[in-house]
């Protein structure tokens, strides 16, 4: 049995009044009367206290079963509460994973009798994998607000966590809006090289759209509407070797690439493009060729989930080497990674140049933002050293523009041998990869 504050503060009042009684109480009366109140009062109070935890008329607890999580969201879990004859207050605990981070440990409520009620908390995951949640801990105090009553309902379950399929789910709303409407028309109004359709001439558009032939059979201005190719081959690399391991705002920088790959397979998929992937270290060490269709989307996420990179160097040749063997139609071949300096850079400069004129490569860096933020400070908030904290910081603040020069040394590199760059902060690389890939189609670059 668990006492509640409310116990506690009644039996320290019965000991003051017992000590009150001993002092005013005649000598000869003192101890017998003071006992006597002190011993009866609490034993009273624990009466009370256990008629009042035994006639608690415990709530019926569930929790949702749980989906796949997505990694660096906030995921919502629900738990469904239904009361019975009496009026409960209520403390809930959850037994999840430990290591990921939480909106709310305990969960507190009071609720009317014969009702069901919804609580929610958010967890947000920094890890992929399999991961089990535990029992559900309750504490329900009594009618008399005397006791507590604990017990814990069996809510055991395995939960996997994906890559960030929330923004995948909101990528793919935000692709289908721009693939119809107003919108749709447009974007690929004039742009493009595939027919699409015929549709009558408005005022603002471009004359040079004019078909002809068919404004001659209907006696009418009409204009033939461009889209971007479809059926063209997309293949997107992802680098899981030693510099995919370091974490950037909570996550591995190859969490990061994942979930930059998997959106620019969901737009190239529903943009009607070939789509493979690759996901190499020392050797390519997944490959799924490519494929069109928006049910190809799944199977990628299921084989790339589980992978993890490792402190090995990467081998951009043999990943090259193996889209070149497999791969003979032009394609935009996309590799996800990171460089330190022209030096280290040296094989992925030779690996990217081996594919033009091709294959169309575009290199995407994933950016620690870090770096950036050091080069601009020139205080150091962790120092708790003052007397060195200018040298300090001068020089953290000179290595990280060396590092970002040496960068953009690389890049320049890569440009002048007809490479397409993206360097961004690794945590916000996904919006601006699908938009330059949307921009090559729109402009029939591929």
């Amino acid at each position: 049995m668990l006492l509640t504050d409310r116990a506690y503060i009644l039996l320290i009042v019965v000991g003051i009044v017992a000590s009150v009684l001993f002092a005013v109480t005649p000598e000869a009366l003192r101890w017998d009367l003071s006992l006597a109140t002190l011993i009866g009062a609490n034993l009273l109070i624990l009466i009370l206290a256990l008629v009042d935890m035994l006639t608690i008329d415990r709530v019926k607890i569930r929790r949702h079963p749980l989906q796949r999580l997505s990694i660096g969201q906030f995921n919502p879990v629900t738990i469904t509460i239904e009361t019975g004859n009496q009026p409960c207050h209520l403390a809930i605990r959850d037994c999840y994973p430990v290591q990921f981070a939480v909106s709310e440990d305990t969960l507190t409520v009071h609720l009317a009798a014969k009702t069901s009620h919804t609580l929610s908390y958010t967890i947000k995951p920094d890890r992929r994998g399999l991961f089990e949640w535990g029992d559900i801990h309750v504490r329900q105090r009594g009618k008399w607000g005397l006791a507590l009553s604990q017990w814990r309902v069996s809510a055991k379950q395995q939960v996997s966590v994906y890559p960030d399929l929330m923004a995948l789910r909101s990528l793919t709303i935000k692709l289908a809006m721009q693939s119809s409407g107003a919108i749709r028309q447009r974007q690929r109004l004039g742009m493009g090289t595939e027919f699409a359709e015929l549709r009558e001439y408005r005022v603002g558009d471009d004359p040079r759209l004019i078909d002809w032939k068919a404004t001659a059979r209907r006696d009418r201005p009409l204009l033939r509407v461009l889209e971007p190719e479809q059926e063209q081959t997309l293949i997107i690399l992802l680098d899981r070797g030693r510099l995919m391991t370091a974490r950037v705002k909570g996550l591995t920088r190859f969490d990061h690439g994942l979930n930059a790959l998997l959106a620019l397979a969901t737009a190239g998929l529903h943009r009607g493009d070939r789509v493979g992937v690759g996901v190499f270290d020392r050797e390519m060490y997944c490959w799924l060729p490519p494929e069109r269709g928006q049910h190809r989307l799944p199977k990628i996420i299921e084989q790339l989930t589980a992978i993890e990179p490792l402190l090995l160097e990467p081998d951009y040749m043999s990943a090259v080497g193996k889209v070149v063997q497999q791969q003979h139609r032009r394609a935009l071949v996309v590799i996800l990674t990171d460089i330190v300096d022209s030096t280290a850079s040296a094989e992925l400069l030779s690996a990217l140049i081996h594919l033009t004129p091709r294959y169309l490569p575009f290199c995407v860096t994933l950016r620690d933002p870090e770096v950036d933020r050091v080069s601009s400070n020139f205080t150091d908030p962790h120092s708790t050293d003052r007397v060195p904290v200018v040298i300090k910081a001068a020089y953290n603040r000179a290595v990280a523009l060396d590092l970002l020069d040496q960068r953009e040394l690389v890049f320049a590199r890569l440009r002048r041998r007809g490479v397409l760059v993206l360097d961004a902060p690794a945590h916000q690389v996904t919006e601006p990869l699908v938009d330059r890939y949307l921009q090559l189609k729109m402009r029939s670059l591929l």
